[in-house]
């Protein structure tokens, strides 16, 4: 048996958040002249403005969602305090730091390109940063004008509008038609308690178990809602759960195959796999495992021809197992960490 371990989310789920964020202003530079006892015409002697906050996002293994950022629109980061006489420089403002959990990708709202993909945990990035403050009136002296009575004003901090998204890191993506057995699966081979249910659509967010099995081996296993044709349009739950699909190494696919399965087997698997394929084409090239799930509810010997017809139609191999009575879960959990480790080996040759 699997040594389980829970990692699941604690709070709603939130994977999509659009906010502005904008560096702090930099403080402008001072105008001033030195004023002394016996000195009546001193010098200029302004100070030059502080330099605004940067809006700074660093990657935290502390949050699971981008709940927290939806509760506010704007991030705007302090701005530099003015110079002064006596050429005293104003105080920088305070950066503004904003944790993010680990996967986030963040894409200029109005042009949608991608400023940074944050997937390490403790990376951070300046992604709005502060102006520079402004030079006082002592820059600006010369041998033809001794006594300058011009500033410069601080910079304007950068601002821009951004759209985060989420996406998943997990090794295995759970994927099928709704009913399946995806939830059913995770809650048995890892410590999350997904929502279980015999209808359509139970799961209504992402759901993550670590799974570790012999040899100390350990990989995070990520249940995707189901998927139903026209998923890439936004039918059903919609497309917004596919991108999850896209970081991880390999795709476990379910197939409701007892007497009482909404959708043929057959006809299932090719609609979810198109679904991938308009998604995003490099979807379905990912390693792919087939499941052929509820077998308890299948004669024996009918369920193995079963299969082997099922295989004929899809042109791929099929595992046989059963959520229920746990039948071959341990043979489907060695082939995944075969696969990784298949996966993990060619990765390295690569690079």
């Amino acid at each position: 048996m699997p040594i389980v371990h829970p990692l699941f989310f604690k709070s709603m789920f939130v994977d999509e958040a659009i906010i502005f964020v904008k560096g702090g202003d930099g403080g402008n530079g001072c105008v001033s002249f030195r004023r002394e006892k016996y000195i009546p015409h001193g010098g200029p002697d302004g100070g030059n403005g502080g330099k605004g906050g940067d809006v700074i996002f660093r990657v935290s293994d502390k949050i699971d969602t981008l709940l927290d950022l939806t509760s506010r629109v704007k991030y705007i980061a302090e701005s530099g305090a003015h110079g002064k006489g006596s050429t005293k420089k104003g105080k920088d403002g305070k950066d503004l730091i904003t944790d993010l959990p680990r996967g986030t990708v963040v894409k200029d709202k109005e042009s949608g390109r991608i400023l940074k993909d944050m997937s390490t945990v403790g990376e951070s990035v300046v992604i709005a940063p502060g102006g520079r403050g402004g030079r006082g009136n002592k820059h600006f002296a010369t041998s033809t004008n001794q006594v300058p009575r011009r500033a410069e004003k601080g910079r304007l901090g950068e601002e821009r509008w951004l759209a985060l998204e989420l996406k998943l890191l997990a090794d295995v993506g759970l994927i099928g038609m709704p009913n399946a057995g995806k939830s059913t699966l995770l809650s048995r081979i890892s410590a999350a308690r997904p929502k279980i249910a015999d209808y359509p659509f139970t799961t209504l967010q992402p759901q993550l178990g670590i799974v570790e099995i012999e040899n100390y081996q350990r990989f995070v296993v990520a249940d995707i809602p189901g998927l139903i044709e026209g998923a890439h349009r936004g039918i059903g739950l919609g497309d917004e759960f596919l991108r999850h699909i896209e970081r991880t190494k390999l795709l476990v696919h379910l197939l409701d195959v007892s007497p009482l399965a909404r959708t043929d087997p057959s006809d299932a698997y090719h609609i979810v796999r198109n679904e991938l394929k308009q998604y995003n084409s490099k979807l379905a090239e990912k390693a792919e495992i087939v499941i052929a799930n509820k077998m308890d509810l299948l004669d024996t010997e009918a369920g193995m021809k079963f299969i082997e017809t099922l295989e004929g139609k899809i042109s791929k191999p099929v595992c046989p197992v059963s959520m229920v009575t746990g039948k071959n879960i341990g043979n489907l959990l060695n082939m995944v960490a075969s696969a990784l480790n298949k996966i993990q080996t060619q990765m390295s040759e690569y690079q």
